[in-house]
């Protein structure tokens, strides 16, 4: 194994899912490509209200690239990383990446599973269902669905 994407987002998921990625790296001395993948207008800060449409997706993605570059900061040093951060959906996102950049495995959470997402879909489900790459989902303990602990 060389590569290793690693889906985050802004949920208390994201640290889990690093700490995993960060295991997986360290025992196949393989390198991390950290993934953010900023939807709209979900992800809309209380600032962005107040300004021009154009620079809201300024602020998105500046904001995404700090939140990835703190995470990466509590990498052990030596993990190779690269970060990126893109606009647009999510699950498409992943899997661009994932085939761009030829990854051995996808890190991904798995959660929100309210009924928007089970009628809708997961991120995490839509990955699954439209790549071919391997994938490790992490589940926090309080994520396990009801009947599957």
């Amino acid at each position: 194994m060389k590569k290793i994407l690693v889906a985050l987002d802004a949920s208390s998921v994201a640290n889990a899912v690093l700490q995993r990625a960060a295991e997986l790296a360290s025992a196949y001395r393989a390198k991390l490509l950290l993934v953010r993948a900023v939807g709209l207008p979900t992800e809309l800060p209380p600032e962005a209200l107040a300004m021009d449409p154009d620079s809201v997706t300024g602020l998105l993605v500046t904001t995404a690239e700090r939140d990835l570059a703190r995470l990466a900061a509590t990498l052990p040093a030596e993990i190779d990383v690269e970060r990126t951060v893109q606009v647009g959906t999510p699950w498409r996102i992943i899997c661009d990446l994932a085939d761009d950049n030829d990854v051995d495995l996808i890190v991904i959470g798995a959660h929100g599973h309210r009924l928007l997402d089970r009628v809708l879909g997961t991120t995490t489900n839509r990955v699954v269902a439209h790549t071919e790459r391997s994938m490790h989902i992490v589940r926090t303990p309080h994520e396990t669905p009801a009947g599957n602990a």
